[in-house]
């Protein structure tokens, strides 16, 4: 995490539905929270939070697990350092829908709880069985926003033994870019990176150089592909009412996005080459359909480079399809086949306000930057050991 949450210079934090924003500091490691005493006190592993430390072990041998719990997703990933990077050694993905009914609520209902919960019991067996070594989970839009998001955090650590993190937009940002800034086309200047989710959409203005990029301005946005497909009235079954639907989701979004846009607007008018990189689950199926893939393919997405236009096309045609329709096409099947309109509607929002030709794209962010700042903080950490124990060989 960083040392301190990066400054909120727009709008109060902490609001519900406003928007979050600010320019921000440079990353900066901090190794995660240590667990409760009484946790550390239980006894035997089945017992422990496997969210945090577990085991004691060399730790450039040992396996880091980050866990993502989104509105819509529940993500888990365990690798092992590789030099500067690391190996994936097991992983898990499953839509929850944690945050269904949520913007009409206020709060997770039980059934999207007791579907997160299933996914949940499922990753922790697997942070059990792969003995791993320090582990961070966090929580993001849906548990943000819900009344009985942080019963629900405590439910789960009851149940699981995991422990969940609820994270600020600002820290989900940073994770995100940490994850993913490798990605960005070379380049001299500015560039935006951004992550549209379930409940929320982050945009980053950074400036890149050396193994972090600095963040110049951020925003965060209560607009996701689940929340603003909840917040939008559906269609009325016709071509044209399909077309005004995805126009009032546009509009919603644009709004949303107006002080960030006359923030950036400059930059991006300086800037020489305008670079974006957009990771989410809309970008890889958008990807996805560029290519005509059968069926998803990581390895042919991650790191994939598409024209706008192209993008935008795709957007267009699939905002006027029935859902019918669009289950039938590649990549998109049922999970995504209400969920990627309003995915749509934001992508094109974004490439309203930094109108880059040509958009990169990452199948990775949140899980992957908290595995990057995991390691590194142990890192740091065993070095220091490591110069504390010669410091007091020399004085011997």
């Amino acid at each position: 995490m960083a040392d301190q949450s990066p400054p909120d210079l727009r709008t109060a934090a902490g609001k519900r539905r406003g928007k979050t924003s600010g320019k921000v500091a440079d990353f900066r490691y901090k190794r995660p929270s240590r667990p409760d005493r009484k946790a550390r006190d239980s006894s035997g592993p089945l017992h422990a939070p496997v969210g945090h430390v577990r085991h004691e072990g060399g730790p450039r041998r040992q396996a880091y697990a980050a866990l993502d719990l989104g509105t819509n997703n529940c993500r888990l990933l365990i690798a092992r350092p590789s030099g500067e990077n690391f190996t994936v050694i097991d992983a898990f993905s499953r839509v929850v829908r944690l945050g269904e009914g949520l913007a009409a609520s206020g709060k997770l209902s039980d059934t999207a709880m007791e579907r997160t919960l299933a996914a949940l019991h499922v990753c922790a067996e697997k942070l059990r069985r792969r003995n791993v070594h320090l582990a961070r989970s966090v929580a993001t839009e849906a548990c943000r926003r819900a009344s009985n998001g942080a019963a629900f955090i405590e439910r789960v650590r009851e149940e699981t033994g995991i422990v969940l993190d609820i994270i600020s937009a600002q820290e989900e940002a940073r994770l995100a870019v940490l994850g993913c800034h490798i990605l960005l086309e070379d380049g001299v200047g500015p560039a935006v990176i951004f992550d549209i989710g379930g409940g929320s959409t982050e945009l980053v203005l950074i400036e890149p150089g050396g193994p972090v990029p600095r963040i110049l301005d951020w925003l965060s946005v209560p607009w996701g592909v689940v929340s603003l497909t909840d917040s939008v009235q559906p269609p009325d079954g016709t071509k044209q009412g399909r077309a005004a639907r995805y126009r009032e989701m546009r509009r919603l979004v644009s709004e949303s996005f107006t002080p960030f846009a006359e923030r950036i607007a400059e930059t991006a008018r300086k800037s020489g080459t305008i670079r974006l990189l957009g990771t989410s689950g809309t970008v890889t199926t958008l990807a996805s359909i560029h290519l005509e893939l059968p069926q998803y393919d990581r390895r042919a997405v991650d790191g994939l480079i598409v024209p706008s236009h192209s993008m935008r096309d795709i957007s267009l045609r699939l905002s006027t399809m029935s859902e019918k329709d669009r289950r039938t096409l590649p990549c998109i099947g049922d999970d995504r086949a209400n969920l990627v309109v309003a995915g749509c509607a934001i992508l094109e929002s974004i490439l309203d306000i930094w109108p880059a030709k040509e958009l990169a794209v990452a199948d990775r962010g949140i899980r992957e930057g908290i595995l990057r700042s995991l390691m590194a903080a142990d890192e740091i950490a065993e070095r220091s050991r490591e110069n504390r124990v010669r410091a007091q060989g020399q004085d011997l």
